[in-house]
Order: structure tokens, then C-alpha cells, then sequence
């Protein structure tokens, strides 16, 4: 019979220590090296602000960015307290082996959120100062000094995406330390409610910032490129303002808040498990691996320094991504020789059954790491061929300019679809090569799916600093067009590098849903476990066929069910956030369109757009969307549980993981194509600016848009969100399906209450329209104060 993870982690009593001396010497070890990166992330962010802060009037564009920024951030998180509140109460209610255990869960779930959180901040405080510095690099290039000057550019934006990348990094291996040492046997309990507080929030931040930008930068794109014929960062647009701030609130803020919860939830799926599997030791191998992942993101950082012959800038920063993964497979294969013993059967307080298990771990523990370093490395490298302007795929799509818009959006779907089962089948390979290496033992399986991830995890630093680094080099070319202060070469540095930004923020989300899938695959364990644990204190055992039996057969109607379910919320997530996108770009367009007609005089330049609107409109429909999807990811696995049964929702979250997986990854794709598309057209192809090329590649950016910063991104942390819920509830489910306390009445009426709240905040979504009037809210908001950029 398996063995039960959450039994082994409590060691024979929930309140016994399991770490021995030298162990608990290792995690404050691990906890200094975790402050040493916050550290590390003070020194980058003083060589970034001793960089050049550009012209008066660049500097007066590059506020009115940043307090747009700092305004929503700041309504958001007023927001997100209220649903942090409510989770924090409720956790306390869900079944739990002691008040201790329970009261952690919650203050820790806190802490995740308030990690989450500052790593997003962070990114946005820092790359709303950098991006002047990178524009005000390119003033003054002249022929000849392109190359020094994107050097240069390109060196502050990616230490600007380093700071982040520390941040992460540091205060998600310093949270998972501190959660180690207070409660150790305790510790997989406490670490539900931390993974699940980063999870939550990353989810509401991704969701949130990515219809605000990307509402601001459709609504730009559609009126001001292709009704007016200006160029997108053209200070006579309304929506210019609105488009650089959506930038850093979604691509800097939201997605740090997303990386750094794939790096928490892949530590405490690796931790959970650990335990059981390697005992003691089981507490910190997982915790050595990403803080090796430290020392060498600092090396991956540092090492991006362009040089002449490199071909572009993706050159430099694969230098810095490959150097980073290799040293950190030599520092894993010292590492797992020096904490682990040669067989399972020298490991204490673990199972017979692992104890038996023929083999050597350290080559387990090895083999499993480089599994995660190569999944990496190849998903990097099967992204950027699907994104890149110098690659075949967006060359094509770009090419299919020539016969229209309808050609473009085909194009890209189809580059799209394809590119998603490449990947799936490289995260797939990688998977059942974990599960190869247990020899028949799931318990060891899950743990080297869930070291895998780790593994991943050991390169997160730089692909943090990959995904900063597109926005802040996206925002210098807008502020640098907005101010007319950079031309000709200089101009020229800038749109390279934005290129090459789109091509990173395409490659961290392929990683980004990567780390999602490794993670959910090994909370599958102790989820099972949960339930397992539940119906032994019920008095019996699972039953198969019974709304507790833990079959995962489709042939039970009630799991199939559950796995269409599963991946029918996918869709329904993706289409809410798409719809929402274009509900407020929708606004933005008539918006705009209104003060063009209304004001004749902005395109001459004798009067200045009311940008402050435009970034109102963005406000209010992005923090009015939020509730939707938060209340589908938590409610759904509620309502699916209680009313199909454990086994009908172990088959939901394999169906989420399914469709979830082939879903972020096409839309990630599919954009970031598109996006590039019209680079290549913009650069000179196929008649360059202003030719019916561009205009079609235009479209298909819109299209995009929302795409891959938007519903793509936000996928990877709901499928966390969803795992996460699904084994905070397991017990309860089981405890009112099976035994003395059953109850039908109850489960129905949990389920009935889930699904009601459900489908009316659905309903409420689909009720909204677009605001023909371009009439906001006239409260207080983002927009009030907001500084005229000069040059209009």
C-alpha cells in the first residue's frame, strides 16, 4: 500500500521537530543566501538610477508614467485586501490537525499574498525609472554608434529585470525557509496557505493588469495607427499615457507576482513531498537546489553584457540564461553528493517502501534537477524559434501581410496551435521522465516531478530579468517617440530592442506555464494523500464508485464529467478575460475617437490630449473585471467536489492541466507572433509604416494582445489556484461524503451555493458594454493629476 505523505511528514506526532542540528543549520544558511539575494537586488537598482535620467521633457513623460502606475497599484491592492481578509478567515475554518497548523496556514497564506505583492511593486517602482534611462541611451546616436548605444540600452533594462529576478527569488526561498524552521513536522500544512496566498494574488494581478494594458494598448493601436495614421507612441493619442502605464502595472507587476508563485508553489509541492521520500533531509535538498539558483542568477545577470560580435540582443541574454543552467547543474551534482547517502536504505524516518527502493539517490535527486535545467533551456529555445523576427515562423506570418488582415489572424492561430503541441509534448517528456526514474514508486515519482521543478526553479533569477526587461524596453520607446527627442539611429536602437523584449516576455511565459504543470503534477500527491488520510479518520477506506473513491477512471461518469468541467473552465477564464479586454478597449477607442472629433487641434499640436481619461476608463473596468475569475478558480473546484465527489475532482484538475497547458501556451505563442509581425513590417518589410501590410499586421496585434498578456498568462496562475484549493478542501469533501458525519443535504448545498455565486458573476461580466459615450467614473482615480507629456 503507498505510504501517506502527510503521516510521514508528522513523524508520528504533528508537533515533533524533524530537523536535526545540521539540517537546521542548512535552512538558516539557506535563509541568509535568500537576504543576500535582496541584497544583491539594492546594489543593481543603484547602478540602474545612476544612469542618465534623460531631458526635462522626457523625465515629465516618464512621471505622469509613473504616477499612473503607482495610483493603480495602489486602488488594486485596496481591492485585493478585502478578498485576502475573507481567505484569511476561511482558512481558519478548513480542517486541520491542530489550531496551530491552522492559525500558521493563515498568517503564512498572508505572507505569500504580501510577497507576492512587493516582488510586483518592486518590478513596477523600478522599471518606471529605468525606462527613461533607456530612451534617454538612444538620444544623439548618430550612424555608426547603433551598436554601443543598444549595449548600453540593453544593459540597464536587463539589471532593471535582475532586481526583480533577486526579489523573487530571495523572498520566496526566505519565506519556505522561516516556514521550515518554525514548524517543520507542521511545515507542509503551513505551506498550503503560503503557496496559496502568492498563488491567489498573482492570479488578481495578472488578471488585472493585463486588461488594463492591454485595453489601453488596443484602443491605441486601433484609433491612433490605423483611423489616424500617427505612429503608436504619438503624444497626440489619448491613450499613449494609459498604454506605458498598462505596461509596468501587467507585464512588470503582474507578471513578477506570477513567477514569483510558481517559484513558492513549486517549493511547497517539492517540500510537501520531500519529507517523504528523503526524510529529514527531504526538508532541505528542496530548499539547496533554488538557492543554488541564487548564486547563479546573479552569474546570469552579470554575464549579459552584449558584445560586438553577438548577432542581436537575444545573443547576449541566452549567454547569461546558458551560463546561468549550467553552473547550476555543476553546483546541484555537488550539492546532492554532499547531503545525500549513497542508498535509500541509509535515509531516516522514511517509509520501507522507499527504504527498499533499489538505486542511488544522489543520482535520483540529480537525474530529476537536470530534468527541470533541460526542460528550461528547451522550452527557451522552442519559444524564441516560434517569436523571434529572425526565425521562419514570424517571417511567414508576416509575409501573409501582403493578402490582409484575415491572412495575419490565420497565420497566427495556426502558428499558435502548432507551437502548443511542441510544447506539451516537451513538458510531457519531462514529466514521465521523472516518473521513469521512481521505478514503479508514485510517491517517489511525484517527488522527482516535483524536483524537476526545482531544477526549473535554479534558473528563475534570469528568466525573471528576461520577462522585466521587455516592458522597460517597450516604455523607453515610447517615452523617446513621445518626446521627438530620439530619431534616426537612436530610434532605431530602441525598436531593435524592443523586439527582442517581446521575444523574452514570450519565452518567461512558456517557462512561466512550464513551472504550473510540474507544480500541479506534484501536488497531485499530496492531494491524493489528503484524501486518503480523511477516509482513515472517517473509519474505512476509499471506495471506487463512491463519492469519495479515488479512481480516476473515466469510465465513472462523475469523473468524467469532472475532467470536461475541468477543462471547460479554462475556456470560460480565457473567454471572460478576453472579453473583458475588449469591452475596455472598446471604451478606450471611443474614447479617443470622441476627443479627436471634439478637438480638432490635438493633431495640429495646439492642444493636449486628456490622457487622464483614458487611464481612468482603464481603471475602473480593469478592477470592476477582477471578481469574475477570482470567483471561478476558487468556487469551481468547490462546487465540482462537493457535488461529484474527490475523484470527480482529481479528474477536474486533470483536465485544467490538460486544456490549461495547450490553452496559455497557444495564446502566448499566437501573440508574441503577432507582435513581431508588425515589427518586421514596421522595420521595412513588405512596405514598411503606413503601407496596407502594416496596417493588416496592426490587426493582428490587437488580436494578440490580450492573447498573451492578458488570458495566456493569468492560465498559469489559475491552474495553481485551483490545485491549491482543491487540496485545502479534499478533507472536508471527504468528511461529508464518507462516514459518520455524511451528509447529501450539505455537500448539495455547498455545491448549489458555489455555483450560483458562479453563474452570477458570469452573468454580471456578460451584462457589461462598452461605454459608447467615453463617459468614466468621475471619483478620485488613477488619471487625476496625471502630467501632459510635452511635444503634442
Amino acid at each position: 500500500m503507498r505510504p501517506r505523505i502527510l503521516d510521514v511528514l508528522a513523524d508520528g506526532s504533528s508537533g515533533n521537530a524533524v530537523l536535526t542540528g545540521g539540517n537546521r543549520l542548512v535552512v538558516v544558511i539557506i535563509g541568509l543566501i535568500a537576504l543576500a539575494a535582496l541584497g544583491v537586488a539594492v546594489l543593481l537598482v543603484r547602478q540602474v538610477l545612476a544612469a542618465d535620467a534623460g531631458t526635462p521633457v522626457m523625465r515629465r513623460i516618464a512621471g505622469a508614467v509613473q504616477e499612473g502606475a503607482n495610483a493603480y497599484l495602489a486602488r488594486q491592492f485596496r481591492t485585493l485586501s478585502v478578498f485576502a481578509a475573507g481567505a484569511f478567515f476561511l482558512l481558519m475554518l478548513l480542517p486541520a490537525d491542530n489550531w496551530s497548523q491552522r492559525l500558521g496556514r493563515s498568517i503564512f497564506f498572508l505572507v505569500g499574498a504580501v510577497f507576492s505583492a512587493a516582488t510586483g511593486y518592486l518590478g513596477m517602482w523600478l522599471a518606471v525609472r529605468a525606462n527613461v534611462r533607456v530612451a534617454a541611451v538612444a538620444r544623439g546616436v548618430t550612424a555608426g554608434q547603433e551598436r554601443p548605444a543598444q549595449h548600453r540600452a540593453m544593459r540597464i533594462a536587463f539589471r532593471t529585470g535582475g532586481v526583480v529576478g533577486m526579489c523573487t527569488v530571495g523572498l520566496g526561498l526566505f519565506g519556505a525557509a522561516v516556514v521550515v524552521l518554525i514548524y517543520q513536522a507542521d511545515a507542509a500544512r503551513v505551506l498550503e496557505g503560503f503557496g496559496f496566498g502568492a498563488a491567489l494574488l498573482a492570479m488578481f494581478m495578472r488578471v488585472g493588469g493585463g486588461i488594463f494594458t492591454k485595453a489601453a494598448d488596443v484602443g491605441a493601436d486601433l484609433v491612433g495607427k490605423v483611423e489616424q495614421g500617427i505612429p503608436e507612441d504619438d503624444p497626440r493619442n489619448a491613450a499613449t499615457i494609459a498604454d506605458n502605464v498598462g505596461d509596468n502595472v501587467g507585464d512588470c507587476a503582474g507578471m513578477a507576482a506570477d513567477l514569483f508563485e510558481s517559484y513558492a508553489v513549486t517549493l511547497v509541492a517539492a517540500l510537501i513531498l520531500g519529507r517523504a521520500v528523503f526524510g529529514d533531509t527531504g526538508l532541505v535538498l528542496p530548499l539547496i537546489v533554488p538557492a543554488i539558483g541564487v548564486v547563479t542568477a546573479v552569474l546570469g545577470i552579470v554575464a549579459v553584457a552584449p558584445r560586438e560580435r553577438d548577432r542581436s540582443g537575444m545573443a547576449a541574454i541566452n549567454r547569461g540564461f546558458f551560463l546561468s543552467a549550467a553552473v547550476s547543474l555543476l553546483l546541484v551534482l555537488g550539492a546532492v553528493y554532499l547531503v545525500l547517502p549513497s542508498s535509500f536504505a541509509a535515509l531516516h524516518h522514511v517509509p520501507d517502501a522507499i527504504r527498499g527502493h533499489h538505486g542511488d539517490p544522489r543520482l535520483f535527486a540529480l537525474a530529476a534537477v537536470v530534468i527541470g535545467i533541460v526542460l528550461a533551456v528547451v522550452i527557451q529555445q522552442l519559444t524564441g524559434y516560434f517569436t523571434e523576427t529572425s526565425r521562419r515562423p514570424v517571417r511567414d506570418v508576416g509575409r501573409s501581410s501582403l493578402t490582409g488582415a484575415a491572412t495575419v489572424v490565420l497565420s497566427g492561430v495556426s502558428l499558435g496551435l502548432e507551437s502548443a503541441v511542441y510544447s506539451a509534448v516537451v513538458i510531457g517528456a519531462a514529466v514521465y521522465g521523472a516518473y521513469l526514474l521512481a521505478g514503479g514508486s508514485i510517491v517517489l515519482a511525484l517527488f522527482a516531478v516535483a524536483l524537476a521543478g526545482t531544477g526549473l526553479l535554479t534558473t528563475v533569477g534570469v528568466i525573471v530579468a528576461m520577462d522585466t526587461f521587455g516592458p522597460v524596453s517597450d516604455n523607453a520607446q515610447g517615452i523617446a517617440e513621445m518626446s521627438g527627442e530620439v530619431e534616426g539611429a537612436g530610434a532605431r536602437v530602441l525598436t531593435e530592442l524592443d523586439a527582442v523584449g517581446n521575444t523574452t516576455k514570450a519565452i518567461t511565459k512558456g517557462i512561466a506555464i512550464a513551472t504550473a504543470v510540474l507544480a500541479a503534477t506534484a501536488l497531485f500527491g499530496s492531494f491524493t494523500d489528503a484524501i486518503n488520510e480523511a477516509v482513515a479518520k472517517a473509519g474505512g477506506s476509499a471506495v471506487i464508485g463512491s463519492p469519495a473513491g479515488l479512481s480516476l477512471d473515466i469510465s465513472q461518469p462523475n469523473n468524467l464529467v469532472g475532467l470536461l468541467l475541468g477543462a471547460a473552465v479554462v475556456f470560460l477564464f480565457s473567454g471572460l478575460a478576453v472579453n473583458a479586454v475588449s469591452r475596455s478597449a472598446g471604451s478606450v477607442v471611443f474614447e479617443v475617437r470622441r476627443q479627436f472629433r471634439e478637438h480638432p487641434g490635438i493633431m495640429d499640436g495646439s492642444e493636449t490630449p486628456e490622457y487622464g481619461k483614458v487611464v481612468d476608463i482603464c481603471t475602473r473596468d480593469a478592477l470592476r473585471e477582477l471578481a469574475t475569475p477570482g470567483l471561478l478558480a476558487v468556487l469551481a473546484p468547490i462546487a465540482v467536489g462537493f457535488g461529484l465527489g474527490v475523484g470527480a475532482l482529481g479528474s477536474y484538475l486533470a483536465g485544467a492541466i490538460g486544456a490549461g497547458t495547450l490553452m496559455a501556451v497557444f495564446l502566448a505563442n499566437s501573440g508574441g507572433a503577432w507582435d513581431n509581425a508588425k515589427k518586421l513590417v514596421e522595420d521595412g518589410a513588405h512596405g514598411g509604416k503606413g503601407s496596407e501590410a502594416h496596417a493588416a499586421t496592426v490587426i493582428g496585434d490587437t488580436v494578440g494582445d490580450p492573447f498573451k498578456d492578458t488570458a495566456g498568462p493569468a492560465i498559469n496562475p489559475l491552474l495553481k489556484v485551483m490545485n491549491l484549493v482543491s487540496l485545502l478542501i479534499a478533507p472536508a469533501v471527504v468528511r461529508f461524503s464518507y462516514g459518520a458525519h455524511a451528509s447529501a443535504g450539505l455537500r448539495g448545498l455547498v455545491a448549489a451555493a458555489a455555483v450560483l455565486v458562479v453563474v452570477g458573476a458570469v452573468y454580471v461580466s456578460k451584462r457589461r458594454t462598452v461605454d459608447v459615450a467615453g463617459d468614466t467614473d468621475t471619483s478620485p482615480a488613477v488619471g487625476d493629476g496625471v502630467v501632459a507629456p510635452a511635444g503634442g
